[in-house]
């Protein structure tokens, strides 16, 4: 997920989280700064409010402070980390609210006109990295939903519409996908 990550290498968004797990407010700081647009962005896309998306990003960093020591790196990328907590928190807003209408008007998030595709985005990633590995094993349909799920903060919802899919694929896709992707990092 380095393109989330923008400039920050994944190196220093890990000494960062450590500074978070001490108690260095400075560390959250630098994790803020470095990543809240990015992730104001994520959460617009989902709950189409930016009163709610920047709720939803502060209660992320908060929650970012306080599980930063549950941080492992051998499990995976710091930048997937705090972006599967935003991810988890604006799912929770949007059920709280009962928000049904998720596939409605999609093509207003402007996904065509983004820096990167899905494609992009897995070719930003490092060559040697196995998070790029286990991705190419996937068949491309389901690596692009995966990668619309979350480097794009889509919706299981949203993805059905972009995709043209019954709502239960777009659900299979991404369960059976990170399946893969788990087992293939293992």
């Amino acid at each position: 997920m380095t393109a989330l990550a923008g400039a920050v290498s994944r190196d220093e968004l890990a000494r960062a989280l450590e500074g978070c797990a001490r108690g260095d407010r400075s560390s959250l700081r630098r994790l803020y700064d470095q990543l809240a647009p990015q992730m104001i962005g994520v959460a617009l896309r989902l709950l189409r409010r930016r009163d709610l998306a920047e709720e939803v990003v502060q209660d992320t960093f908060l929650r970012i402070w306080e599980k930063a020591g549950t941080f492992d790196p051998a499990r995976g990328e710091p930048a997937t980390w705090m972006f599967a907590i935003l991810r988890h928190r604006a799912l929770n807003v949007l059920r709280g609210e009962g928000r049904t209408e998720l596939v409605d008007d999609f093509e207003p998030m402007g996904l065509a006109s983004e820096d990167a595709d899905a494609e992009h985005v897995v070719i930003a990633l490092s060559e040697n990295g196995a998070l790029r590995r286990c991705l190419e094993r996937l068949e491309p349909l389901r690596r692009n939903a995966i990668i619309l799920a979350y480097a794009r903060g889509l919706s299981h919802g949203e993805l059905a519409g972009r995709l043209g899919i019954p709502l239960g694929t777009a659900k299979s896709w991404i369960r059976r996908g990170l399946l893969s992707l788990r087992q293939c990092m293992a």
